[in-house]
């Protein structure tokens, strides 16, 4: 008897299927919020996961400012960045970023350092959108509402 031939599955480009999805981070652990959102911008969600295709689902991240830091991460988290010169280190505490004009930047940290880095890694992190408030402008693609504090009790704390 023959053994049957299995063959991988390989999605093409032009086969991938992109869906919109809106989180509400009202309350969410950023950390918990960052794993999810890397995995739906990935496309690991999906059976037609392809390592090396842009199969992930565009996702839309709002109020972002009432994220929740577990423990004392609001005031001992350091954001560390180089601006290139001799002695140019420069950090700044999450609670500083958080009370600053763009608090969406902690998110997107998170979720960017949960991406490998490369190419691909850069356009997947396209397809995210992060608004410090409630409002968005993707109304026209009908984005279908993700409710991640369901999914877990420790998805969501209080401040």
């Amino acid at each position: 008897m023959r053994a049957a031939i299995i063959r991988t599955f390989s999605a093409k480009p032009a086969e991938v299927e992109k869906k919109w999805v809106m989180i509400d981070a009202t309350g969410l652990v950023v950390g918990r919020l960052a794993t999810i959102v890397a995995m739906r911008l990935r496309g690991k969600h999906k059976a037609t996961y392809t390592p090396h295709v842009d199969d992930g689902d565009n996702v839309i991240i709002v109020n972002a400012e009432k994220i929740v830091l577990t423990g004392k991460k609001r005031e001992k988290k350091v954001y560390r960045h180089h601006t290139g010169f001799i002695g140019g280190i420069k950090e700044r505490t999450a609670r500083s970023i958080l009370e600053s004009k763009f608090p969406e930047r902690v998110v997107e940290k998170a979720i960017e350092r949960m991406l490998p880095r490369g190419p691909l890694a850069r356009v997947q992190l396209g397809n995210l959108r992060v608004y410090a408030g409630p409002e968005h402008p993707h109304a026209a693609q009908k984005p279908e509402q993700l409710d991640i504090a369901v999914l877990n009790r420790k998805n969501t704390r209080s401040a």
